[in-house]
């Protein structure tokens, strides 16, 4: 199969701005695929920290990332990530992980070793595409390239009601200066820094309802014909 011939729909940009939403469901509304590249890095995150391998140590890191034994599993509106036949959804939701994983994200030789498969996701009858650098390095391609976009303020309540609905002991401070990092971090590291692609749509959803941005995005697909 000619995986150029397989349409690809990337939404990119940071956390906190409605992309997983958004792109679950979009496949399940267009019956396509979906990546959600994230969840790649914090599963290495994720088995750093449980095989303790510092992060200086990039070769270690990198052949952790050739040999993860990962998979996903859709239960109807979630979809679960397998590490070895184990779910270990929750795991790699922490904002530990998710910390870590913008860190092991700005390795060369660790986006270089998940690249090829992220592409291997490309299938038809097609691909929603969740990430950072969907649009930029991974599928240059694209037939739609999507960029969510919201305020730190906005994007740290967000976080903030979603940790505290799962009992957890957080506050919106420290979660604002987290996000200000990562944002920080991942637009200034060398390879695939977070950034609209030139021919993105950038969408601002501080002032919007999922809703909302469901109904522009899919008004963006119908334009363009895709489906």
């Amino acid at each position: 199969m000619n995986r150029k011939h397989v349409p690809v729909i990337t939404v990119d940009g940071p956390s906190g701005t409605g992309k997983g939403t958004l792109c679950g469901w979009l496949a399940k509304r267009l019956g396509w695929h979906l990546l959600d590249s994230g969840s790649l890095y914090r599963v290495l995150a994720y088995v750093a920290a449980t095989r303790q391998i510092p992060i200086d140590e990039i070769d270690a890191l990198a052949d952790a990332a050739h040999t993860l034994d990962l998979s996903f599993r859709k239960d109807d509106e979630l979809v679960s990530v397998l590490l070895s036949g184990k779910d270990i959804s929750s795991e790699i939701r922490s904002e530990e992980c998710g910390n870590l994983a913008s860190k092991v994200a700005s390795i060369p030789e660790v986006r270089t070793a998940l690249l090829e498969r992220q592409k291997a996701f490309r299938k038809l009858p097609g691909l929603v595409a969740d990430g950072r650098d969907m649009g930029t390095v991974v599928f240059p391609d694209a037939d739609l390239k999507i960029y969510l976009t919201a305020s730190p303020e906005v994007r740290a309540e967000r976080r903030y009601k979603q940790l505290k609905d799962k009992g957890n002991d957080v506050n919106v401070a420290h979660l604002l200066r987290e996000i200000a990092e990562r944002d920080l971090r991942d637009s200034q590291r060398q390879v695939a820094p977070l950034k609209p692609a030139e021919d993105a749509i950038v969408i601002d959803t501080s002032d919007m309802d999922i809703d909302e941005v469901e109904a522009e995005v899919m008004a963006l697909v119908k334009e363009k014909d895709i489906v």
